[in-house]
């Protein structure tokens, strides 16, 4: 079957390999969850996520490993963090990975909260939720990769939130994905293909400085659970 040129992949693409890689990446991502209590920072966090991803036998990271915590929620993936904050006792932080597994990339994200913060476990819960109705237009609707973006633009001012508009998503597959120039999903005129293309979003909290990311393949029909 010919692609549409941003959607090419290497002669290694396996369809279920990206499903196991994607399996794995989320298994990591729970794992990482397991360790993050009050007290830790961000640099320790990513050196005992290491361990993990050693104990799931990755191959190689394909991008860097982004644990932010508190006010580092509200930066996007190429601004650098506050290394003096670390996580309180009520608290939001998410996690960002980007693994190979099979020569196949995974790349997932979520947020999470500690002890009682109500607002932030909204905004953790609201980025969830986006994620799932912009899947679910993707689904339904076949709509393009902009149009994704308007979608969810549109859908998290009417839940109270601020979407990151520099956050627009982008290509996965057989490892290095990059090489096809895929570009970002945000910027895709054509219906993006289903386990080729991540969808990201990131929120934040209207005046309070946190906010919250969830991310994963687009898939159909969506994935259990």
């Amino acid at each position: 079957m010919s692609r549409p040129q941003k959607e090419t992949v290497g002669a290694a693409y396996d369809p279920a390999l990206m499903l196991r890689a994607r399996e794995r990446s989320w298994t990591a991502l729970e794992r990482i969850r397991g360790f993050m209590r009050p007290g830790i920072g961000e640099e320790e966090a990513r050196t005992r996520a290491a361990d993990v991803f050693r104990e799931l036998g990755m191959q190689r990271l394909w991008h860097p490993v982004c644990i932010r915590i508190g006010a580092n929620t509200l930066k996007t993936f190429r601004q650098a963090s506050d290394p003096a904050v670390r996580l309180g006792e009520d608290d939001i932080y998410f996690i960002d990975l980007g693994l190979v597994f099979d020569g196949h990339e995974g790349d997932v994200g979520d947020t999470f909260v500690v002890g009682d913060a109500p607002q932030r476990q909204a905004c953790a819960d609201a980025a969830r939720v986006l994620f799932r109705e912009v899947a679910d237009e993707w689904r339904t609707n076949g709509t393009n990769g902009r149009g994704l973006y308007a979608f969810a633009a549109q859908r998290a001012e009417a839940m109270g939130w601020r979407l990151n508009h520099d956050i627009k998503g982008h290509r996965l597959g057989d490892f290095p994905h990059a090489v096809h120039r895929g570009g970002d999903l945000g910027d895709y005129p054509s219906t993006p293909a289903p386990g080729l293309w991540v969808l990201e979003i990131q929120i934040a909290h209207p005046s309070e400085p946190f906010g919250a990311f969830y991310e994963d393949l687009l898939l159909d029909p969506p994935p259990a659970g």
